[in-house]
C-alpha cells in the first residue's frame, strides 16, 4: 500500500477530514496519516460534526505535529493551501491542493470544503490505484 501524509497548520480541519476521506475510499490502496505544522491538539468540532453528517466519527482523531507521525518516505504528501506553514517531509510527490481554512466558515461553507476534500482524495486514490509498484 502506498503511504500517503496530508499536512495542515493546526491537523484539525482540512488534513484531518483528508486523512478520513483516505481511509473510508482507499482500502486497500493507500496507508494515510495526516499532521500538522502547528497542531492544535484537537480536531476542530465543526470537522468533527462534518463529517458525522456523512457518517464519519472523526472524534477519535488526534491533532499532532510533524514529529509524531511515522518517519518514512511517504508516496505522497499533500498540503492543503497553507504554503510555507507546512514544511514538506520525506515524499516522493508532493502536491498543494491550495484549500482555503473553513475554520471560521459558517457550516454550509464547511460542507462545501469537505466536499472538494472528498472529490480530490478520491481523484488521488484513482490515480496511485493506477500506479505500477
Amino acid at each position: 500500500m502506498k503511504k500517503v501524509l496530508f499536512v495542515c497548520v493546526e491537523n484539525s480541519c482540512r488534513s484531518q477530514m483528508a486523512e478520513a476521506f483516505a481511509k473510508m475510499h482507499g482500502k486497500g490502496i493507500v496507508e494515510a496519516y495526516s499532521s500538522g505544522s502547528r497542531p492544535s491538539g484537537i480536531v476542530n468540532p465543526k470537522a468533527i460534526a462534518a463529517m458525522a453528517s456523512i457518517n464519519y466519527d472523526l472524534s477519535k482523531h488526534n491533532s499532532i505535529g510533524l514529529d509524531k507521525i511515522p518517519q518514512i518516505e511517504y508516496e505522497y504528501a499533500i498540503t492543503m493551501g497553507c504554503g510555507d506553514e507546512c514544511p514538506m517531509i520525506n515524499a516522493v510527490n508532493r502536491e498543494d491542493w491550495a484549500l482555503p481554512d473553513p475554520k471560521h466558515m459558517e457550516s454550509e461553507e464547511f460542507n462545501r470544503i469537505r466536499d472538494i476534500i472528498e472529490t480530490e482524495v478520491k481523484e488521488l486514490i484513482a490515480i496511485i490505484s493506477q500506479e505500477k509498484d
